[in-house]
């Protein structure tokens, strides 16, 4: 795990309950974000629950579990924007 990466695991823990983006890596190498509130930190794994599916993704793959091994950054984030009605717009 690169060091940046070690540093930013460590502050997880505390984070759980809190909306995070966690940049990680594929098992293809290549980098994804997940987008959500951190439910759990474990030994090896975090339990993110995605704000939003991607297309054609069944309900039951709402919580994603990421390694500690492939998390390269991560940061709380603040709630979504509420949306504006079309005649808030205005």
């Amino acid at each position: 795990m690169p060091d940046v990466a070690a540093s930013v695991v460590t502050g997880l823990p505390g984070w759980v309950g809190r909306r995070v983006v966690v940049r990680h890596l594929l098992p293809d190498g290549r980098a994804s974000d997940a987008l959500g509130t951190l439910l759990a930190v474990g030994p090896t794994t975090l339990v993110i629950r995605r704000d939003r599916l991607p297309e054609g993704t069944a309900e039951a793959d709402r919580d994603v579990e990421v390694g500690l091994v492939d998390v390269l950054l991560a940061k709380p984030v603040p709630p979504p924007a509420l949306r504006r009605s079309a005649r808030d717009r205005r």
